[in-house]
């Protein structure tokens, strides 16, 4: 790294050295291929505490930089603490989420936007997207390192909250985004309009705008079909509909999905993937559309039907 004639008189000698030092140090570190590990895990799970220190030292000795997020750090010293918020503008290869479909979600929206591959392991039981148990952790890291998982991208969708002509606030969901009304409240009125054609209104307990992903989540609880994972399309399925006529809508993602929520004088809640919230008012309007954004979920040997048979409990042949 040259530097401009001169330097050595400004800077003298020992701060110059300490230049040239800190420039091979960040040499080295690059041409060294090292790359980076975000770890992220279920907060209050006592487990993580025997199996954390293993795993620290199989990424140390596979020469991956490790940082983690708060919740982890209760269980393990001596690593780099960052916040899920920083996860995004930092340079990560990889992040590994230990915990369920719950931890999953909240930790993959923090690394979306970086493009970073997921890999998740479930510390209970099956989840639809931690499809890694515990017992097969490491035998999934050695096919990371050798390049032998397939990465599977699943869409998000980008909500925005519109209140009095203007964006009230902004999210982005890899389940699915929910106006329903608050636990006391009566029927809510959703008028819902598809690339600005009206559709209908509904009178219901709330309305749900689903991914492929989410299908499998509260929709499907509402009674909204299963999508596989790579169809192009959202669902919007109506909870507890007044009429038996309204049945769950399924509409290209290319689409935007608009919801104009008539509260009156009751109150209503918008969810984002069951972990984000906030009140919505009378007259307020949801604009959902596909985010630009998408969830890059490693996948070792379970395919998706396998994962419903599981978890549904479908029979076998």
């Amino acid at each position: 790294m040259p530097f401009p004639l001169g330097t050595r008189g400004a800077l003298g000698s020992k701060t110059l050295s300490a230049v040239y030092n800190l420039v091979f140090t960040m040499d080295a570190s690059k041409s060294s291929g090292q790359q980076v590990v975000a770890i992220m895990s279920k907060p209050s799970k006592a487990e993580l505490g025997r199996i954390l220190p293993d795993l620290v030292k199989w990424f140390r000795s596979h020469n991956y930089h490790i940082v983690i997020d708060r919740e982890t750090s209760p269980y393990i010293t001596g690593l780099e603490i960052v916040t899920r918020a920083e996860f995004a503008s930092r340079t990560l290869d990889l992040a590994v989420v230990l915990g369920g479909d719950g931890t999953l979600l909240s930790a993959a929206r923090a690394v979306a936007k970086a493009g970073v591959p997921v890999l998740g392991v479930n510390l209970g039981s099956l989840g639809f997207l931690t499809e890694i148990p515990l017992p097969e952790l490491y035998s999934a890291l050695e096919a990371v390192a050798a390049g032998s998982t397939t990465i599977e991208p699943r869409c998000m969708i980008d909500c925005q909250l519109i209140r009095d002509g203007a964006v009230a606030a902004q999210h982005e969901a890899i389940n699915d985004v929910v106006a329903s009304r608050s636990a006391i409240s009566r029927l809510n009125n959703f008028d819902l309009f598809v690339d600005q054609m009206f559709v209908t209104s509904y009178k219901a307990d709330g309305l749900i705008v689903s991914t492929p992903t989410g299908s499998t989540a509260y929709s499907l609880a509402a009674g909204g079909p299963i999508l596989t994972p790579s169809v192009k399309a959202f669902v919007v399925t109506p909870v507890s509909p007044h009429s038996l006529t309204h049945r769950p809508l399924v509409v290209s993602d290319s689409s935007q999905i608009e919801i104009e929520v008539k509260t009156g004088n009751e109150k209503a809640f918008l969810s984002v993937d069951g972990q984000v919230g906030m009140p919505i008012l009378d007259g307020d309007r949801l604009v959902c559309r596909k985010s630009e954004h998408t969830v890059r979920l490693l996948r070792i040997k379970k395919t998706f039907y396998e994962v419903l048979r599981t978890k549904l409990k479908w029979g076998e042949r």
